[in-house]
């Protein structure tokens, strides 16, 4: 599903036109956008999953085993059917917050610096040349996944891109250790985002301690207890003074709070995986 698309600047008569993300190796992103997003049954047509999986299978950005993670889901995917799927993406991702999709809430939750941080990055999107054309929220990981997917074709600098994925590893670590807590195949999805970024997958086990202490969230007693506490915050606010915020920043990890140094310019591991092991029947068989 398009969920991103560049407008010309010159006139808003000229129809809008799509780049290409042609042979970019981090195509990848676009698969894993598609993946990622709730499950239409656009994906379900024809051979787009198939085709998802070939280019996972070909993809050097990432491990053997990742690679193998992926294809799992998508041959649970097209084995399953898109009303199970979902059925079960609603119970996991839209289900209580522990794995939600919007980045800026696991940094800000819902106080003002979000909106900042939102309007901040939609303008990130429009400097670009690129418009949002669903009604979605600008910090959506699906949807910034696919924006990074065609501005590595239009900017040709990988290392820029893999270093946007990197400023928000943090966020993307955690929600691969939440669902291999709880044995989610989409757990592939986010360990390709961390070897994309060049962070080790021993990030997620940092946070497997951490999320061991949580309560789930997405019981029905948590989401009644979330909704209660919902309706007391929203009639406090009405007598807040409101005022916008003074945080204006550069990079997606500002926006999200995260400090950047001079380290973090540096992909910890800028490398592409290649199987050796992996024969071309094995590759042919995704097609």
């Amino acid at each position: 599903m398009q969920t991103s698309q560049v407008y010309n600047a010159n006139s808003v008569n000229e129809p809008i036109v799509p780049p290409s993300i042609g042979n970019s190796d981090l195509k990848l992103l676009k698969v894993l956008s598609l993946l990622i997003d709730y499950p239409s049954n656009e994906l379900f047509l024809g051979d787009t999953l198939a085709d998802c999986a070939e280019i996972v299978a070909k993809s050097t950005l990432i491990s053997p085993d990742v690679r193998i993670q992926i294809i799992n889901l998508i041959e649970d995917l097209i084995e399953t059917g898109s009303l199970e799927a979902q059925a079960r993406y609603d119970g996991l991702f839209e289900r209580g917050r522990s794995l939600s999709l919007w980045l800026f809430e696991h940094v800000h939750g819902e106080s003002r610096d979000r909106g900042q941080a939102m309007v901040d990055l939609m303008n990130q999107y429009q400097e670009a040349g690129f418009e949002i054309s669903v009604k979605e929220l600008p910090d959506f990981l699906p949807l910034y996944l696919e924006f990074l997917a065609y501005q590595a074709a239009v900017i040709e600098d990988d290392i820029q891109i893999r270093m946007d994925i990197a400023d928000v590893s943090h966020i993307i670590a955690l929600l691969a250790a939440r669902l291999e807590d709880r044995g989610s195949l989409y757990k592939g999805c986010f360990n390709a985002l961390l070897q994309i970024a060049g962070k080790p997958l021993d990030m997620v086990d940092e946070y497997q301690e951490k999320i061991s202490k949580e309560q789930r969230d997405d019981s029905f007693e948590a989401l009644d207890k979330e909704w209660e506490e919902e309706v007391v915050t929203f009639l406090d606010a009405q007598q807040e003074e409101r005022c916008p915020s003074q945080t204006s920043t550069q990079s997606l990890a500002a926006k999200a709070g995260v400090r950047k140094s001079a380290a973090a310019k540096v992909v910890d591991a800028p490398v592409h995986w290649v199987d050796f092991q992996q024969s071309q029947n094995q590759e042919s068989s995704v097609n």
